[in-house]
């Protein structure tokens, strides 16, 4: 019997031994040893599967490894240990639950049932801007119940997967995503996943790590559809500047710039170190290298253009044909930069002078971008426009250009807009980013989400947005059109959902701006 017919008739034992689904657990054999999940909510879920082996002392920075067998049966009933990062500040910490421990390169899965026939895979790749988050706060149990195997991936963050030292190692993180889509290819059919039709989706960081992994060699071949919430893979260092943080980060522990001695310096001593190089980037604004333009934090860590794992900017790749064959859905929300204001200074106390300010660092022609902006959105205030600006800047105008490159390939691209504005803050968090999450997901019950969407957000909305995705892991399809740069059809969803040709009004201002 061959590996595979293996994993097959042994989950099916399981779920025979199971009854059917009825008792407490199940038990499903992987190609490094079996693990016992749990049911909950009529569902199978396995928590806190390695698909690589624990990062310890230099191999923390380093490519992830294979997952060391085991014997007998492991339990994953539980969540398994998260990335180490710095603490996310108040309230946004719910967005990252901590679980200290090694083996943190895990996975969790939610599965109707362990080897039933091959059922659509959507694999989940979590946002935090390359530095927080981890794959504990999402539920896939909504995807199960409509006949999906849903998969949310822990990896790497910050200088565990984007410290770069011009060694020949780059891109740890997006490795450890690669590695674990290798696990889902092989080990996905005895969880009733079809490996052949692998959806993999991300918001924020998430998403821009999608729009990557569609440019890299590496991962080609790896998934058939790609669904992108707020993010298109626009931002990336060159060597140079990744290798200026590195040297900086380096500097801050006193050691010198070789991943052994990061390593040595120990975890805590490094993310204090990320701190201080972040405190430092502040000071000095760059939205084309770090960020840190008003209301926005430095994205310290991203992707990099390394010539190997990463040969050319995603947009370039895009543009000459990789990823043409995996269908494509992906979106921004209205008002995302209302999430990154808001909750930590009233709209209205933002200037005339910090607008301004931020359009200069966008590279934009003030002269003609801030009337153009004022004609557009003739109701907002500064506040409200620093947000919608930034969200041009990061995802709207990028997912546009995404799209076009996309322009004339075999596989569909379809667009949208989240406009459904959020109730809380008095109504000024509006269409914010990550809004759509537990729209996504379909857990507008869950408590940790009501921070962000309110109380008694529309359920229709869920039912709509949820079955969506659904449909397009299932099917590549959407029940819109495809997007045509002739008419850039866009879906904006709202409680009244509707279609629309090209709603980007002061697009043509960022023709000339360099996104990347």
């Amino acid at each position: 019997m061959n590996r595979r017919a293996f994993l097959l008739s042994a989950a099916a034992l399981s779920a025979s031994a199971c009854g059917g689904g009825q008792t407490a657990e199940s038990i499903v054999a992987t190609t490094a040893g079996q693990v016992r999940g749990a049911q909950e909510a009529g569902v199978h879920v396995f928590k806190g599967v390695p698909y690589a082996a624990p990062p310890q002392g230099v191999y923390r920075y380093l490519p992830p490894r294979p997952v060391p067998p085991w014997s007998g049966v492991r339990d994953a009933s539980a969540l398994g240990p998260t990335p180490p990062q710095p603490p996310t500040p108040p309230p946004l910490d719910f967005f990252a639950p901590a679980i200290p421990g090694a083996d943190y390169l895990n996975l969790n899965i939610w599965t109707p049932e362990p080897g039933s026939a091959r059922l659509p895979v959507l694999v989940w790749i979590f946002g935090g801007g390359f530095d927080t988050g981890s794959n504990g706060l999402y539920d896939g149990r909504a995807f199960a119940r409509d006949g999906v195997v849903f998969v949310a991936i822990n990896y790497r963050l910050g200088a565990e997967g984007f410290l770069f030292l011009d060694d020949g190692v780059a891109n740890v993180a997006l490795l450890d995503q690669i590695a674990a889509l290798e696990w889902v290819r092989d080990n996905i059919a005895a969880f009733g996943g079809d490996p052949g039709n692998v959806t993999v989706f991300g918001q924020s960081a998430g998403a821009m790590a999608v729009g990557t992994l569609l440019a890299m060699p590496s991962a080609q071949g790896l998934f058939r559809r790609a669904i992108l919430e707020s993010g298109a893979g626009n931002l990336c260092y060159s060597t140079h500047t990744a290798h200026e943080i590195g040297q900086r980060l380096a500097a801050k522990l006193a050691v010198p710039p070789i991943r052994e001695a990061v390593a040595e310096a120990g975890v805590e001593r490094v993310l204090a170190a990320q701190s201080a190089v972040m405190s430092d980037l502040a000071r000095q604004p760059d939205p084309q290298r770090w960020g840190g333009e008003p209301g926005c934090r430095v994205n310290m860590w991203r992707p990099t253009l390394d010539g190997a794992t990463l040969p050319a900017k995603p947009i370039d790749a895009i543009t000459a044909g990789a990823g043409a064959g995996v269908d494509l859905l992906l979106g921004h929300n209205s008002e995302e930069g209302r999430l990154s204001l808001v909750p930590f200074r009233d709209l209205g106390s933002v200037t005339e002078a910090e607008l301004t300010t931020a359009m200069h660092l966008y590279r934009l022609p003030v002269d003609r971008a801030l009337p153009a902006y004022r004609t557009a959105y003739p109701a907002a205030d500064p506040g409200a426009l620093l947000a919608i600006l930034q969200a041009d800047w990061f995802y709207t105008i990028p997912g546009l250009r995404l799209a076009d490159a996309r322009a004339g390939g075999s596989a569909p691209t379809y667009l949208y807009e989240f406009a459904w504005r959020s109730t809380q803050f008095g109504g000024q968090l509006g269409a914010c980013h990550f809004l759509e999450v537990p729209f996504v997901f379909d857990r507008l019950h869950d408590q940790r989400m009501q921070w962000i969407t309110g109380p008694n957000p529309p359920q229709q909305l869920a039912d709509l947005m949820h079955n969506t995705w659904v449909r397009f892991a299932r099917t590549g399809l959407t029940h819109w059109p495809r997007y045509e740069p002739t008419r850039r059809t866009t879906m904006r969803l709202d409680l009244h959902p509707t279609l629309v040709d090209d709603p980007y009004p002061v697009r043509n201002l960022w023709d000339e701006v360099d996104l990347y």
